[in-house]
């Protein structure tokens, strides 16, 4: 459920080279510059951005170029840990605690005393855990479960969130104080389709990268495949490509990579038009258009968050004219939007 490295620098001294990480889009370098001002402090850094943008990466860069880089790196995956269990997870427990508790623990936070602590994906906690936490960001102090001895630690706290936090608190599920304490500096990184000059440099790291850690030779990828590759809109972002690279490392053969992207259309949608009478061209070219359309915004939809307002803008149409749309696309109607 978590890491926790012994050796701070081992781990790190794979990490991707600045180029690799930080490309030259103009967001990107506003994410280099803000998190080298941040590895010069111990303020809080909450990491923004879609699932796969590369929080993890900044995360252990910002860790290893700080005065704590030589300490270990610990890291909580907080949707990965039961709710009844996050807090002794992060806090650790007192002997006799709860059933089970037959000897006393550290938590993370002990764990990463002098150190960097991660929260992977922070909004999933809940609201008991994060009043905790907001004790420990204002004064370095917490109990463990079960516990009633005040302990204190030196850590520097960093985290990552997917959703928009600030509308978590809206709905009452977030604390606007914590957020207030996590975000001392904020840094955002944009999906991979919004950076898609990136996409060469990106996609050689990880060609050289597996063809050397699975000892494959590949060959380069076709100019074709890589137009398709720009072409498309990666909801999975720089985590779906370097699976789709090793994947093709793997396999050798660049169909995998095509098929991932865009795989084939339902045979019935063109097997269904019967051609042994006569049929109105004209009504069966609207109707697939129609089909065709609604498939589309379907999917920037999906990898624009749900934002109606970023899918028109994305599909290059007015905001009213996707509402227009919307409301005759009715096999959209299971995708929450804003």
């Amino acid at each position: 459920m978590s890491k926790v490295y012994g050796n701070g620098m081992s781990d790190f001294s794979r990490l991707p080279p600045d180029e690799v990480v930080f490309g030259t889009s103009g967001e990107m370098s506003l994410a280099r510059a803000n998190l080298q001002l941040a590895a010069r402090s111990d303020v809080p850094v909450l990491l923004q951005g879609e699932s796969g943008t590369g929080k993890d990466i900044l995360a252990r860069l910002l860790h290893a170029r700080s005065s704590r880089g030589h300490q270990p790196w610990v890291k909580v995956m907080c949707p990965a840990i039961p709710h009844s269990l996050i807090e002794s997870e992060l806090f650790g427990h007192e002997r006799g605690a709860f059933t089970g508790a037959n000897c006393t623990k550290r938590g993370r936070v002990e764990l990463a005393h002098g150190s960097t602590l991660f929260l992977d994906e922070v909004g999933g906690l809940d609201l008991a855990v994060q009043a905790k936490l907001l004790q420990l960001l204002q004064d370095g102090s917490f109990t463990r479960v079960g516990g009633q001895e005040t302990l204190r630690v030196q850590i520097r706290i960093v985290s990552s969130a997917n959703v928009n936090l600030r509308r978590k608190t809206d709905e009452g599920s977030f604390r606007l104080d914590l957020l207030y304490r996590l975000n001392a500096i904020t840094i955002n990184l944009p999906p991979l389709r919004n950076r898609i000059h990136d996409l060469p440099v990106l996609i050689d790291y990880f060609l050289h990268r597996y063809s050397d850690s699975l000892q494959r030779a590949v060959r380069p990828l076709s100019s074709q495949t890589l137009t398709q590759m720009r072409r498309f809109s990666w909801p999975g972002n720089i985590r779906q490509l370097e699976n789709l690279i090793r994947s093709y490392v793997v396999i050798g053969d660049e169909d995998v990579l095509r098929a991932d992207m865009f795989p084939e259309a339902e045979p019935d949608e063109f097997t269904q038009i019967d051609l042994a009478q006569p049929v109105c061209l004209k009504q069966i070219t609207k109707s697939m258009t129609a089909k065709l359309e609604q498939e589309i915004i379907r999917r920037v939809l999906e990898a624009q968050g749900g934002s109606r307002r970023k899918t028109a803008r994305w599909l290059n149409i007015s905001y009213r004219s996707l509402l227009y749309k919307l409301g005759e696309a009715h096999s959209l109607d299971g995708i929450k939007t804003e």
